[in-house]
């Protein structure tokens, strides 16, 4: 059984699209879920399919703490899903290409520290781009630098706001996301 661990900050719907499309697959299962925020909804998404919460501050994942849960549940992929804080070196070099982040534009651009979430929408729009979508890509020490997976684009000239783009966005990250992660797993990348 190959074993999937989730990071994320906030709602989880990521997270729970993942669990869902991996629930009854007898490969592949997600076995935690961790997360910064102590009142984020993910930890009740992942609650409610009976998989456990680990809830952290900034010091527990700079200081090993962090990195000794996840040595517990021996994962072979870490899936950052809506996860705001940077990443930290020690695990990353504990669990080279082994880590991955998806990203709600095209890299590179609209990237890096402070482009997450309605910042990269609203970052989109204001620049009258025509396209934009999602980016899978592996975790490195620098935010949004890794090594691009895969992208995938969607037209944005019938969007007027933020929210459009986001809502389009969604739909990619809730198609494509479980899919690589399965893809990865299964060595097709």
């Amino acid at each position: 059984m190959k074993k999937i661990v989730l990071f994320a900050s906030g709602n989880g719907s990521n997270v729970e699209n993942i669990i869902q499309y991996f629930k009854n697959n007898d490969t592949i299962s997600v076995v935690g879920v961790f997360t910064n925020n102590p009142h984020a909804k993910v930890i009740e998404r992942a609650k409610n399919h009976g998989i456990t919460s680990f809830i952290f501050d900034k010091n527990q994942l700079q200081d090993g703490q962090v990195l000794e849960k996840i040595n517990d549940l021996q994962p072979d992929l870490i899936v950052l899903a809506g996860f705001l804080l940077k990443f930290p070196e020690s695990i990353i070099a504990h669990y080279p290409n082994k880590i991955i982040n998806i990203h709600p534009a095209l890299l590179p651009n609209y990237g890096g520290k402070g482009m997450y979430g309605m910042n990269v929408h609203r970052a989109v729009l204001e620049n009258k781009e025509k396209e934009t979508g999602i980016t899978i890509h592996y975790v490195n020490e620098h935010y949004d630098e890794g090594e691009f997976i895969v992208q995938h684009k969607v037209n944005i000239e019938n969007c007027t706001t933020a929210e459009e783009i986001a809502d389009k966005i969604h739909i990619l990250e809730q198609q494509h996301f479980p899919i690589v992660i399965s893809e990865i797993l299964n060595f097709k990348f």
